[in-house]
C-alpha cells in the first residue's frame, strides 16, 4: 500500500503526460522495490480512497492516465450490455449456434456471456456490476448506452420484457422503484442516465404494434438481423423471413424515429464473394434499406450450428483470411458518410471457430492497417470520430446530406473539419412519406403533421453533466446548433410546424432546456 501511496504522489508530482511516461514511472519504481508493476485499476482505486481521505489533491491528469481502455468512454458515451435469460427462438437458420443454458446465437466464452451467466442472467446484478467494472476502470458513467441482447427480444413473454427493462433502469438509478413509468421518471435526473435503449429482433417480428409496446419501454434503437437482401440465400439458410419483411421493418422504424441497426452476414451457405460485395452496395444504392448502422458478420463455422454438418460433407466452403479480408476493405469503400460500422466480427473466441478467415478476431484492426498503409480513408461514422483528437482552435464546417429512404427524405447534418476526417457531431432528420399522404394513418398519433430527429449525438471524450472540459467537444453547444438547424429547415423548407424527437430516457431534460415537452414518449415542439 506504502509503494502504491508513492507511485501516486510521484505521479503527482512528475511531468508524466501520457501512457508512456506512466509506464516508465511505474517500471521505475517497481524496480527500486523490487516488486511486480502495479495496474492501472489498483493505482486508480488508490487514488480515490487517498481523494476521499484528502491526502492527495484531485488530479484529472492523473485520472485520465489511470484510465483503463480509454476507447470505452471516447464516443461520448460508455456502453452497457446486458444479457437475457436462456429462451426458445422461433427461428432454425443453420449458421446459428444452440449451446445448453445460453440464449441461442450466443456462447461460452464471449465476454457479455460470462458475465451475464456470473449473476444467473439477473438484468439488475449484470447492469450494477458492469457499472462499478466501467467506474474502477477511470471511466465516466453519467451516460449510458444500454444495450440489450440475446437473440429475438420480441419473442420474449412481455411480462419478462417490462421487468428485464425495469430492473436495468433501477441499477441505473441505484434505488427501486415500484413501476416501469416511475423508473423511468426517476432516470430523467439519475446519475447514471440511460441516454439510449436498443434491442435485437428479426424483421418478421416488427409490426405496428410491437412498435408501440417498444416506444412504451423506451427503446430508441432496433438491431435487425437482417442477414442478407438475398431471398435465395435466406431460404437455403432456413432464416424464416425474406427480403420483403425487411423492407416494410424499416419503412414502420424509421417513420416512427427509431435508429436502425442491420446485421449482416458474409459468406452465408448459397452466397459467394460476388454476390456479397454487390449486396453491400445495393444496402445504399436502394432507398428501400439505407440502414443507419451496420454490423458485419463473417458468418462463423461451429460445431454447435448445423452448417457444420454441411461442411463436414463438402457442401460449404469457410473464405479463406485474405480472401475476407478483401472483401470488408471493399465493403468500407462503399460506406456513406452517415452509416457507423458498429462492429466487424463477434466475440467468439477463436478456439471454438472450426476453419476460416473469421478465426481472425482482430479483424477490424488488420484492415486499418492495411487501409492506412494503401493511403485511404474509411468514411464510416466509427473511423472518423473525433475521439481524442479535439483541437478547440480547428475550423469546424456544417454539412448536409439529403437523401432517400424508406419512402422518405433523411437529413443528416454534421460538425466536421474541413476535408471530414474528424466528426464532432451529427444529427439524424427524418421527414417521412406520410407527411405528404392525403389521408396518412400514423402508427403514433402525437407524430402527424411532424418531422422527427431520430439521433442527436456530440463524440469525443464522455464529459459529465453540468460539467464542461477545454478539451472535448461535449457540452461546447455542438448539439444545440445542429437542432436549431434541423428546426430552421422543416420550417422554412418542408413548411411544417412541428418537429419530435425519439429521446430516450436520459435525455429528455436536455431537450426540455430547448423548448420540447414530453408525450407519448416523445419530445416535441411546435415551431409556429
Amino acid at each position: 500500500m506504502k509503494i502504491d501511496e508513492l507511485i501516486i504522489n510521484e505521479l503527482i508530482k512528475s511531468r508524466a503526460n501520457n501512457r508512456a511516461d506512466l509506464d516508465f514511472l511505474k517500471r521505475k519504481v517497481a524496480k527500486k522495490y523490487k516488486i511486480p508493476m502495479p495496474s492501472n485499476i489498483r493505482l486508480l482505486k488508490l487514488y480515490h480512497e487517498l481523494l476521499k481521505e484528502k491526502r492527495v489533491k484531485k488530479s484529472k491528469k492523473i485520472e485520465n492516465l489511470l484510465k483503463t481502455r480509454p476507447v470505452r468512454s471516447l464516443s461520448g458515451i460508455v456502453n452497457v450490455s446486458v444479457l437475457t435469460k436462456p429462451y426458445p427462438c422461433p427461428g432454425r437458420c443453420l449458421y446459428c449456434p444452440l449451446e445448453a443454458g445460453i440464449p441461442k446465437s450466443y456462447l461460452s466464452g464471449e465476454p457479455a456471456v460470462e458475465r451475464a451467466k456470473k449473476m444467473n442472467y439477473n438484468p439488475f446484478s449484470q447492469v450494477k456490476t458492469r457499472i462499478e467494472s466501467l467506474d474502477n476502470q477511470g471511466h465516466p458513467t453519467d451516460k449510458i448506452e444500454l444495450r440489450i441482447i440475446g437473440g429475438t427480444w420480441s419473442f420474449y413473454p412481455k411480462n419478462y420484457q417490462t421487468y428485464f427493462i425495469k430492473r436495468c433502469f433501477d441499477a441505473c438509478n441505484r434505488e427501486e422503484g415500484k413501476t416501469l413509468k416511475e423508473v423511468q421518471k426517476r432516470n430523467e435526473r439519475a446519475k447514471h442516465k440511460i441516454v439510449g435503449l436498443s434491442v435485437e429482433t428479426r424483421p418478421d417480428f416488427i409490426t405496428k404494434t410491437e412498435i408501440k409496446r417498444m416506444r412504451k419501454l423506451g427503446i430508441t434503437r432496433v438491431e435487425l438481423g437482417v442477414q442478407s437482401t438475398y431471398d435465395d440465400v435466406l431460404k437455403l439458410n432456413i432464416r424464416g423471413h425474406g427480403v420483403q419483411e425487411t423492407i416494410l421493418a424499416t419503412k414502420l422504424l424509421k417513420d416512427t424515429g427509431f435508429k436502425i441497426c442491420y446485421q449482416m452476414m458474409l459468406n452465408l451457405l448459397g452466397s459467394n464473394l460476388k454476390k456479397d460485395k454487390k449486396m453491400f452496395e445495393e444496402l445504399f444504392r436502394k432507398p428501400d434499406f439505407r440502414p443507419d448502422l451496420l454490423k458485419i458478420y463473417p458468418c462463423a463455422l461451429l460445431k454447435e450450428a448445423p452448417l457444420y454438418r454441411f461442411w463436414k460433407r463438402g457442401k460449404y466452403r469457410p473464405y479463406t483470411k485474405k480472401r475476407l479480408i478483401n472483401l470488408i476493405k471493399e465493403v468500407k469503400k462503399k460506406i456513406p458518410y452517415y452509416v457507423r460500422i458498429q462492429r466487424i466480427a463477434r466475440d467468439i473466441p477463436s478456439p471454438r471457430i472450426i476453419a476460416g478467415g473469421s478465426k481472425l478476431l482482430n479483424v477490424r484492426q488488420v484492415i486499418a492497417r492495411k487501409i492506412k498503409s494503401e493511403g485511404w480513408r474509411c468514411r464510416c461514422i466509427r473511423c472518423r470520430e473525433i475521439r481524442e483528437d479535439y483541437n478547440p482552435k480547428e475550423k469546424l464546417k456544417l454539412f448536409r446530406q439529403d437523401y432517400r429512404a424508406s419512402g422518405g427524405r433523411e437529413i443528416f447534418l454534421s460538425f466536421e473539419n474541413k476535408n471530414r476526417s474528424k466528426l464532432y457531431s451529427l444529427l439524424r432528420l427524418r421527414v417521412s412519406s406520410q407527411c405528404n399522404e392525403e389521408r396518412p394513418r400514423y402508427i403514433i398519433p402525437v407524430l402527424e403533421g411532424a418531422a422527427i430527429i431520430r439521433e442527436v449525438h456530440t463524440y469525443g471524450q464522455l464529459v459529465p453533466v453540468a460539467e464542461r472540459k477545454k478539451l472535448a467537444p461535449q457540452h461546447q453547444g455542438l448539439g444545440k446548433k445542429l437542432i436549431r438547424e434541423a428546426e430552421k429547415i422543416i420550417k422554412k423548407e418542408w413548411g411544417l410546424n412541428k418537429i419530435t424527437v425519439i429521446a430516450a430516457v436520459g435525455t429528455r431534460d436536455y431537450f426540455r432546456k430547448l423548448g420540447y415537452r414530453l408525450k407519448d414518449e416523445y419530445m416535441i415542439k411546435s415551431l409556429s
